[in-house]
């Protein structure tokens, strides 16, 4: 099996995280050819940045070599940004990506509307969850050229730890060992919903003044620091004077290590989001043993379980974005009640502590995640008989 991968390495960006992941599991497969060109960054300021993974995957990455100039592959997978649909060399061409609100033309190459891209091509869309394929299908793609391959994470890295090691992790990040802490990581974009997310924790903080709200970010990327400062504007004084004493936020870029104990030293992850593709932070904050408090009805339901899976109640608003985008609006009151409901019942925590780890790890790993990628791209591949 001979796959040219067309992609990002070495960006903090989650198309090049998710590509450098799944590049790693394909390299232990014995039955195939692994080749790796780099694309361009969508942003001119976009740099790379090293250490993100431990040195010998980085090297593994890096040694990866580049198809020949007269290889034509049996599949070309594109992952980056905007979509690239056009006929590759290779036998079939597939080409990641993904629709939270919708797939307006300028998130196409050459700004045309998806149905022409695809009218024009016979590759294949992959997308990480439902959500997402949903998304593609109402921009008019043709479901049957659009597949499902989720995430995964990395169970070395990602995993549960005891009360002595989280103690020391508190330490680490200068928390407050007797504070319950919640957690939110992404981009603090318009979708994340941190304005009711900060709205909510006042209403907690004022019951149990013990909370706290650490909030990780990525400056350099999408200046999450500005978006953060905007998003506490609908806050009143009252409020704003609740919260501001116990926010931490870290913006800085950081590597797969230092975020798996950023979720370890924390009590929970809330993501009250209004579109996702996946939401990666909340399946590696689930495998770390946190309650994940998100929000019903988009893809974290593909990977959440009731045992550790607390859902905002949510209602579907398709008419804010246009004829074919949809979000979903989480309620307020339900996210304060879910948030309240894992400060007060301290069995929630210690039922996730076991049911997520367990549970994502017999699902939702990058060898999972490449298993199905294989079974996508290669479908008609059997080993040799021995």
């Amino acid at each position: 099996m001979r796959l040219i991968i067309e992609g990002w390495r070495f960006y903090p960006h989650s198309y090049c995280l998710v590509n450098q992941h799944q590049c790693l599991e394909l390299l232990r497969r014995p039955d195939l050819t692994l080749y790796h060109r780099d694309l361009p960054p969508f942003r001119p300021h976009w740099k790379i940045a090293r250490g993100l993974l431990d040195s010998s995957s980085e090297q593994l990455l890096e040694r990866i070599p580049s198809p020949p100039s007269n290889e034509a592959g049996d599949v070309t997978l594109r992952i980056a940004f905007p979509y690239d649909l056009h006929p590759s060399s290779s036998t079939r061409t597939f080409v990641y990506g993904t629709a939270e609100f919708d797939v307006p033309p300028g998130y196409l190459k050459d700004s045309i509307p998806l149905p022409q891209a695809m009218a024009a091509s016979d590759a294949t869309i992959i997308t990480p969850s439902e959500w997402s394929r949903q998304g593609f299908v109402r921009a008019g793609a043709d479901p049957q050229r659009i597949v499902i391959v989720p995430h995964g994470f990395d169970p070395r890295i990602y995993r549960s730890i005891d009360s002595q090691q989280k103690a020391a992790l508190r330490s680490k990040f200068q928390m407050q060992q007797d504070a319950f802490i919640f957690l939110h990581v992404g981009a603090m974009t318009e979708n994340k919903n941190l304005p009711l997310l900060l709205k909510a924790f006042a209403a907690v903080a004022r019951r149990h003044p013990h909370v706290r709200l650490g909030l990780k970010g990525l400056d350099e990327m999408y200046m999450s620091d500005r978006l953060l400062a905007q998003c506490g504007r609908g806050l009143t004084q009252a409020e704003g004077n609740i919260i501001q004493p116990r926010i931490g936020y870290w913006g800085s870029v950081w590597p797969a290590a230092s975020m798996a104990e950023l979720y370890q030293a924390a009590d929970a992850y809330v993501c009250p989001y209004t579109a996702e593709a996946f939401n990666l932070p909340a399946l590696e904050a689930g495998a770390c043993g946190m309650p994940v408090i998100c929000t019903a009805g988009g893809p974290t339901d593909d990977f959440t379980t009731p045992q550790f899976g607390l859902k905002i109640e949510s209602r579907l608003d398709p008419s804010l974005r246009g004829a074919t985008a949809r979000q979903l609006t989480p309620l307020l009151d339900s996210l304060i009640h879910q948030m309240m409901s894992v400060v007060e019942r301290p069995e929630l925590l210690a039922t996730a502590r076991d049911a997520g780890p367990s549970f994502l790890a017999s699902h939702f790993t990058w060898k999972h995640a490449v298993d199905q990628l294989i079974q996508v791209l290669f479908p008609a591949h059997e080993k040799a008989p021995l």
